[in-house]
């Protein structure tokens, strides 16, 4: 059942990035362009709880929780990963975000008391020279340094964010909250924020867009929101936030294949080193739980007997 799950986070989220890149080539506002796609999701959402008669009320307390959640995942985040695509690739993003493992693992030991592994410190080191081998042909350009270098921080801002949605998804199933209800709940708020900034921006709501932009909307909306964050925050329920962020080990794969294609991405020898580097620093939690639960259920067995 995991292994479906991570399948298709992967295959979702990992696609979603092009869309968001195509949607940005339309001209449109990035306020604009979250608010739509997180009204429509969340619109979806109501109708179908609706239907269903599944919403859950929610107390005071737990609607202030999901606002902090669309401001952390629903709103400013994408906000910072919209400007981003404005100075690196798609494909680049992908790869910055595949850090979420090592947040999610901070922020479940800051909010939630969880025990840090020995093999953060490697995995952590690991990703930071992937990084900089990734962007190093970039980074030595005087013309792209200082583009890429916003690039960059725009989108482990925008990360960093993810992340703090993750604890907050973790809280709400903690309590006992729907997943649908609450995802539901803060993609309304989250939209109603980015309304509110483009309102008094006197962006355009009602922009003309090409077919492509229009069906990224519609694939951002209904796959990557809805389907894409129940799936994800199902998992995060199941094997925790830590282990959950291991299915963005395979985004960057996905996203610069789709970037090569269509974005016309350039290989060289760094990006490649930097991929592997990150790949590897990343994978080291995933191998390493793995490694060591074997072991354990084995001995379980053998005292038993």
């Amino acid at each position: 059942m995991n292994a479906l799950l991570y399948a298709l986070v992967v295959l979702i989220w990992g696609t979603t990035w092009i869309a968001i890149s195509l949607q940005q080539q339309s001209g449109i506002s990035v306020h604009v362009a979250v608010f739509w796609r997180f009204f429509i999701s969340a619109f979806i959402l109501f109708v179908f709880m609706a239907l269903c008669r599944k919403l859950q009320k929610l107390a005071l307390k737990d609607h202030l929780f999901c606002m902090l959640q669309a401001c952390c995942i629903f709103g400013f985040n994408f906000v910072c990963f919209y400007y981003a695509v404005q100075y690196i690739s798609s494909g680049l993003e992908a790869v910055i975000f595949s850090m979420a493992v090592i947040f999610n693992t901070l922020n479940a030991k800051i909010f939630f008391k969880q025990q840090i592994s020995r093999c953060f410190y490697p995995a952590t080191l690991l990703g930071g020279l992937g990084i900089i081998a990734l962007f190093w042909h970039d980074l030595i350009g005087s013309s792209l340094n200082q583009h890429t270098l916003i690039g960059i921080a725009l989108c482990v801002l925008g990360t960093y964010g993810f992340s703090l949605g993750n604890m907050i998804s973790t809280r709400h199933q903690k309590q006992g909250l729907d997943i649908f209800s609450t995802n539901a709940y803060s993609m309304l708020y989250g939209s109603i924020i980015m309304a509110g900034i483009a309102g008094l921006k006197q962006d355009i709501f009602f922009p003309s867009m090409h077919f492509s932009a229009v069906s990224a909307l519609v694939y951002l909306a209904i796959f990557g929101s809805v389907i894409g964050f129940s799936i994800y925050f199902y998992l995060v329920g199941r094997i925790g936030a830590a282990k959950a962020a291991y299915s963005t080990l395979l985004f960057p794969l996905v996203a610069l294949l789709i970037s090569t294609r269509w974005e016309g991405y350039q290989w060289h020898i760094n990006a490649v080193v930097g991929v592997i580097l990150i790949l590897c620093g990343n994978a080291i939690f995933f191998i390493k739980w793995s490694n060591f639960r074997l072991p354990r259920i084995a001995h379980r067995r053998s005292a038993k007997r």
